[in-house]
């Protein structure tokens, strides 16, 4: 078994709140992270594949149908945009920056074992400080 990882950055806003509580409550729940204007970052998104590597062509997947699938299906639809409001598969969801890897692990999944290649893990960092990783678990 052997692992490789595609980068991939995008910009977005976001806002964590909820409808149900008060600004008052969103405020002491999510502090800045709840501003009415949004706030924005610049994300970075590593995702790591795994699987036998292919003896006629030594490859695991082919980097360029990867880089393919991931900004076709995720970093085109979320680059310089709202994820709270511009981003389907983000609709009805907390735009946390953990259920938005679980999000894009699920979306990814299917897409890269139709590759012959296993998704092993998700790794989204909001800021240099920050980051989430996800193994499907």
């Amino acid at each position: 078994m052997i692992y490789i990882t595609r980068r991939e950055r995008f910009n977005a806003a976001h806002k964590l709140w909820r409808a149900d509580w008060s600004d008052e409550k969103n405020a002491e729940i999510f502090g800045k992270c709840s501003n009415k204007n949004w706030h924005g970052h610049n994300y970075e998104l590593f995702v790591t594949v795994k699987g036998e590597i292919n003896p006629e062509t030594g490859f695991v997947i082919d980097l360029k149908a990867l880089k393919n699938i991931i900004r076709t299906h995720i970093t085109d639809p979320l680059d310089h945009k709202n994820i709270n409001l511009d981003v389907d598969f983000m609709e009805g969801k907390m735009a946390s920056t953990e259920v938005l890897a679980i999000v894009i692990f699920d979306k990814l999944k299917p897409l890269i074992a139709s590759e012959g290649a296993q998704l092993h893990s998700i790794k989204l960092y909001e800021t240099e400080n920050n980051f989430v990783e996800y193994l499907g678990e």
